[in-house]
């Protein structure tokens, strides 16, 4: 299923574990058409579908870019660069080597995700090397003549996250370095999951984002914000309330998780249960606790001492 969202950009929802409006991935029109974000691998069957729904054909397709390489995101990078042989995949260059050997990754996340991983998100097929494209900070990937696609540094979510900038449109793909957003929810949640989650890092991004001007600011969970003028400046204050009460939480030995759903959990009181149960099984309490977790025991433990 895509949608039109601005001149040139449909949104494709690639049905997250069958579920409408969670994940989303983004195809740039031009000479040398590229998508953004293939989902995982478990989505694959969805994406190539809708692909071919818009007459994009195997030697179509000229780029395949990822925000960053968890599996939500990049799962799907192996497959789809099989179905698509002409194409460049692109991704910040922390995080190609996983794309080329997912041996590690794959690993990592099976301990976390459980039986979670292969019923849900799938795994993550090798990328041949050459055909892995490492983008720079400011590097832009050209679409048509009158489009490029200008690349982020965006860490803080992920130490391998990177936004790109739509010069025709002005629309910001951000990832998750934004947040989650869906819109059955309505509520704007940070995404802090370990290892990698450093505030710092996530507000200096944040305002890198906001230097930038975006007409349009589109997540991966999911699509378009409807506030794109004041969402960087929401998203930095969410954050920084999450950080406050997980900070609080810690330094009083109490439980974070816990700390952090009473202080928030109320805002979706309303929100249908099945709303709440896809927010949750895609960004819950207890792995935005673990990152802020882990988070302030590096800060900790890198802090001068007296």
């Amino acid at each position: 299923m895509s949608t039109t969202i601005a001149p040139g950009v449909l949104q494709i929802d690639t049905l997250l574990g069958g579920w409408e409006r969670m994940t989303a991935g983004y195809l740039l029109q031009g000479e040398s058409p590229v998508l953004v974000e293939t989902g995982s691998q478990s989505s694959v069957p969805a994406l190539l579908q809708a692909l071919a729904e818009l007459g994009v054909g195997a030697g179509d397709l000229a780029g395949v870019v990822v925000t960053h390489i968890h599996l939500d995101h990049a799962g799907g990078v192996g497959d789809v660069a099989r179905a698509f042989p002409d194409a460049t995949v692109y991704v910040h260059e922390k995080g190609a080597r996983h794309l080329a050997d997912p041996s590690r990754l794959v690993s990592s996340a099976a301990r976390v995700y459980g039986d979670l991983l292969d019923g849900l998100y799938g795994r993550l097929d090798p990328t041949p090397v050459e055909r892995i494209h490492v983008l720079l900070d400011g590097e832009e990937l050209k679409v048509s003549p009158s489009r490029t696609l200008t690349a982020v540094d965006s860490p803080g979510h992920a130490k391998h996250h990177l936004g790109l900038h739509d010069s025709e449109t002005g629309v910001l793909f951000v990832g998750d370095a934004v947040g989650v957003r869906l819109p059955d929810v309505g509520v704007l949640r940070p995404a802090t999951p370990p290892p990698d989650f450093d505030l710092d890092q996530a507000v200096d991004s944040l305002r890198r984002f906001a230097a930038r001007r975006p007409t349009g600011v589109a997540l991966a969970h999911y699509g378009l914000v409807p506030n794109h003028e004041t969402i960087l400046q929401e998203a930095e204050e969410t954050l920084r309330r999450w950080a406050e009460v997980a900070e609080r939480a810690w330094r009083s030995g109490e439980d974070i998780a816990g700390a952090l759903d009473a202080a928030f959990g109320p805002s979706l009181t309303s929100v249908d249960p099945a709303q709440r149960e896809k927010l949750e099984t895609l960004n819950g309490i207890h792995s935005n606790a673990a990152g802020f977790r882990r988070w302030l025991e590096n800060r900790e433990q890198h802090s001068p001492q007296p």
